[in-house]
């Protein structure tokens, strides 16, 4: 991800303190007099906010920093408004792994040691494998997802205790609706465990793997994707081989890093008729996360099928 520099951090921050300074104190977010300020929350992507709205109902108030599905999320540039949002914050949720690490260092400067951070990673457990690279997109592994749920339910009930009873109530129907997922996972594993997909990012590769399908792109294509670099010339035939060559029975396609590289691949999956099957890292305008994800996965197996 293209993170700020540490000056462009401090210009941020002193602006942030400045219109801090200007505000003075907000009307009750609650709406009710005397009724209790809603917990305000902020998390990385929408993806996150949404989980936090799911479980935190109308008494959280929350602010998710990257939402726009037509921008690359690895090329988000943090503003002031993020770092006052961040200053201002009971809990915060961020991906971790290096996906957003413009969120610590802007609690940090911002000073706000209060904040209950929940760092989605750390909370997966998930970690590089031997001579690897971490696949930070743990919000594609569900099991991690209803690990980040808990956590954000106990959260929210440290920050507000009076509603806790509610938070978990709304915590166990939102893990109860990852079920279905998961095991629409298995059936897509029992009929077609061992079959090749393409990718062209990291992105959806939890799902792949737990739905029991061989990532066969080369390492290097996916990864220089990831980073915004070039693809060799080699190992990008190496790529559209897998199409040419129908290795692979999917072409999973992350849309929100389009490119030249990419879109040969697409091309090249669409002239052998193979399906392409799309993600992204965001939530798509509409859509909540467990809708999203169940598109995802269906789209999955609708194209396995074929």
């Amino acid at each position: 991800m293209s993170l700020s520099t540490s000056r462009r951090l401090a210009l941020l921050t002193g602006a942030s303190l400045a219109l801090l300074a200007g505000c003075g104190s907000s009307s009750d977010p609650a709406g009710g007099k005397g009724a209790p300020a809603r917990v305000a929350v902020v998390a990385s992507t929408n993806v996150y906010g949404d989980m936090v709205q799911r479980i935190g109902g109308d008494r959280v108030d929350v602010t998710s920093l990257i939402s726009d599905p037509d921008q690359d999320p690895h090329s988000y540039e943090a503003d002031p408004q993020n770092q006052l949002a961040l200053s201002k914050a009971k809990v915060v949720v961020e991906n971790g792994g290096g996906y957003d690490d413009f969120v610590d260092r802007m609690l940090k400067a911002g000073h706000n040691d209060s904040a209950q951070v929940i760092n989605a990673v750390e909370v997966s457990g998930r970690t590089a494998p031997k001579g690897g690279e971490l696949n930070e997109h743990v919000w594609y592994d569900f099991p991690t997802v209803a690990k980040v749920a808990d956590r954000i339910s106990a959260a929210l009930a440290k920050a507000d205790p009076g509603d806790a009873a509610a938070f978990e109530k709304n915590t166990a129907a939102f893990k109860a609706k990852l079920t279905p997922l998961e095991a629409e996972e298995a059936r897509i594993k029992k009929a077609h465990g061992g079959e090749g997909v393409a990718i062209t990012e990291p992105v959806p590769l939890y799902m792949i793997e737990a739905s029991g399908l061989v990532n066969r792109t080369p390492a290097q294509f996916s990864e220089a994707i990831e980073e915004g670099d070039d693809v060799s010339p080699r190992i990008l035939q190496e790529s559209l081989a897998l199409f040419n060559g129908k290795k692979v029975k999917a072409l999973v396609y992350n849309e929100q890093t389009s490119g030249p590289q990419t879109e040969k691949a697409e091309a090249a999956a669409k002239a052998a008729g193979i399906p392409v099957v799309p993600v992204t890292e965001t939530l798509p305008k509409g859509k909540d996360y467990l809708g999203w994800m169940t598109a995802n996965v269906d789209a999955l197996a609708g194209a396995l099928a074929k």
